[in-house]
């Protein structure tokens, strides 16, 4: 359980300095979205090249999640959050400069990597700040992700738009997002492992670990079938033109924002019991509501209740994972970011062969009962923490 604890000014300024970390991490790797069209034409890439080529980044982030427990055992999740970032702002304009499709793909695994240890080291942070804080912070921490999201891809398209250079794009970002890394990091929490002496090479999850890290699959699935199917449901079972078919996916974006930002609150009212519950049942039903309604509109309204529902499972998830008795918070946490990652690769394509077997709307609707086995496991994963 989180013990409540009165906030000093140096804990106040970490979770601060988290949360800039968190946005951070998500103008990163928003960035590079619209800068995907300008490498394409300049290696002169089809469809399916890009594509896999694009997997590198996923690649590097699934092979980097694992080893950072190990790093943050050795150097702390502090200097760990500072090396990853700075590496990370340093890759970005290598996409950009990366001559052949080769050295892109390679630039897209380190960059992945990178991203990867950030996400798992700046986790660890924020499990210590909610805990020595005494109250619930990780949806904030993950609002603060999403709305760097909408301004990394926001802002490069509108300096794109007025004619900058996509080089000089990428390094305005990464000189942005440096200075900001090496400014906050100096606030984060020196010890965040303080007393952790246990085991720190990569084990398998299993046990409550595995459990978690399977209803983030699932979650983290529901997410990239929003960013990957989304704008073709749209366009192909509703009969939407590609513009008004490309908002689906923003009006998910805006609506999980929305949701983490308010999420704190709400798990400190309702728990995490109910929170998995209604999460896991929002999400459900807005898929259901998408696929089984002919009309149009209900498929934007379903996409919102996707968001909505969706927008704090995984931040619960990690809260829980690092309070499970036994297991350092670092190994639960590249554990399941890992497998929670995997489902955001990996889903959209399963998906895919399911569509093609059937119909994509019947594959939707395949992610609706998953989101709805995560309602039905919030007792037992919320159990697993506390015994």
């Amino acid at each position: 359980m989180i013990v409540a604890v009165h906030g000093s000014p140096p804990l106040q300024s970490a979770c601060q300095a988290a949360r800039f970390i968190f946005l951070t991490v998500g103008v990163s790797t928003s960035s590079w979205a619209p800068m995907i069209p300008f490498a394409k034409t300049e290696l002169q890439l089809d469809d399916a090249g890009l594509g896999l080529i694009l997997l590198a980044m996923g690649a590097g982030g699934i092979i980097g999640m694992p080893l950072t427990a190990y790093f943050i055992h050795r150097f702390t999740s502090r200097n760990v959050v500072l090396v990853s970032g700075l590496l990370m702002c340093l890759s970005l304009p290598t996409l950009i400069l990366a001559p052949t499709p080769l050295t892109l793909a390679l630039a897209l695994f380190i960059f992945g990597l990178v991203v990867g240890m950030m996400d798992v080291s700046a986790n660890a942070q924020a499990v210590v700040i909610e805990e020595r804080m005494g109250r619930s912070l990780m949806s904030g921490f993950h609002g603060l992700f999403s709305i760097g999201g909408l301004i990394g891809s926001a802002g490069v398209s509108i300096l794109l738009a007025f004619g900058v250079p996509v080089l000089t794009c990428s390094i305005i970002v990464s000189i942005a997002i440096a200075m900001i890394v090496a400014w906050q990091s100096t606030y984060l929490l020196r010890c965040a492992e303080e007393g952790d002496q246990g085991d720190h090479h990569f084990v398998w999850p299993k046990g409550a670990v595995l459990f978690i890290g399977l209803l983030c699959f699932v979650s983290f699935l529901a997410e990239g079938a929003m960013l990957d199917w989304s704008a073709v449901f749209l366009k192909f079972s509703r009969g939407y033109e590609e513009g008004i078919a490309g908002l689906g996916y923003s009006v998910f974006s805006v609506s999980m924002a929305a949701g983490r930002m308010s999420g704190d609150k709400l798990n400190e009212y309702f728990g995490p019991v109910r929170m998995l519950q209604l999460g896991g049942i929002t999400a459900g039903l807005g898929y259901m509501l998408a696929v089984l309604l002919p009309w149009g509109a209900a498929g934007f309204a379903g996409f919102v209740m996707v968001g909505l529902g969706a927008s704090n499972i995984v931040p619960v998830l990690f809260s829980i994972a690092g309070r499970l008795p036994n297991t350092p918070p670092r190994i639960a946490l590249s554990s399941i970011t890992t497998l929670g990652f995997s489902g955001l690769l990996l889903g959209p394509a399963l998906i895919g062969f399911v569509a093609e077997a059937s119909t994509l709307p019947i594959a939707l609707a395949g992610v609706a009962v998953l989101l709805f086995l995560i309602s039905a496991s919030a007792e037992r994963v919320v159990f697993a923490s506390t015994r």
